[in-house]
C-alpha cells in the first residue's frame, strides 16, 4: 500500500514537472515567432518592401476614424513589441468590426504589410471572397475577426 502510495505521488510529481516545461516551452516559441515577426517587418520597412504576408501581434496605439471612401474599413495604430508602429486597415464590408477596441488592448494579425514613410500598412486581414488571396484575420479578447 506503502509502495501504491509513493508510486502515485512520484507520478504526480512528474506529471505537474512536465506540465510546466510545456507551458515555458509554449511560451518560448510563441516570443520567438513575435520576434521574428516583428524582425520581419523591420527589415520590410528598411528595405521598403510590400506585397508581404505576415503575422503577429501589437498594443493599440490609438484608434482612428473609420475610412468610409470606397471599401470601409476601420483603422487603428499598432504598436509592435519592437517598437515599429503599422497602421492596420481592416475591412469592415468583408469583416466584423472589432467593436469594442480602445488604446492599450492587444490585437493578434495575419494580413499583407505595404511600406510607407509612417511605417507600413497591414490589410487584407479577412477572407477573400473570390479566393485568389491569403485569408487574413485579427484577434482580439479572443475573438477571432475574419
Amino acid at each position: 500500500m506503502k509502495k501504491a502510495l509513493l508510486i502515485a505521488i512520484l507520478a504526480a510529481a512528474c506529471l505537474g514537472s512536465f506540465q510546466a516545461l510545456t507551458v515555458r516551452a509554449g511560451a518560448a516559441a510563441t516570443a520567438e515567432r513575435a520576434a521574428s515577426s516583428d524582425e520581419r517587418l523591420a527589415m520590410a520597412f528598411r528595405q521598403r518592401q510590400g506585397d508581404l504576408q505576415v503575422r503577429g501581434s501589437g498594443t493599440v496605439l490609438r484608434v482612428l476614424a473609420d475610412d468610409n471612401s470606397g471599401s470601409r474599413h476601420q483603422r487603428f495604430i499598432l504598436r509592435l513589441d519592437s517598437g515599429q508602429t503599422v497602421m492596420v486597415a481592416h475591412n469592415i464590408d468583408l469583416a466584423p468590426r472589432i467593436a469594442s477596441l480602445r488604446a492599450g488592448d492587444r490585437v493578434g494579425f495575419s494580413g499583407e504589410y505595404e511600406w510607407n514613410a509612417q511605417g507600413g500598412v497591414i490589410h487584407w486581414t479577412h477572407h477573400d471572397p473570390a479566393g485568389r488571396h491569403d485569408a487574413g484575420w485579427l484577434e482580439h479578447d479572443g475573438r477571432m475577426y475574419h
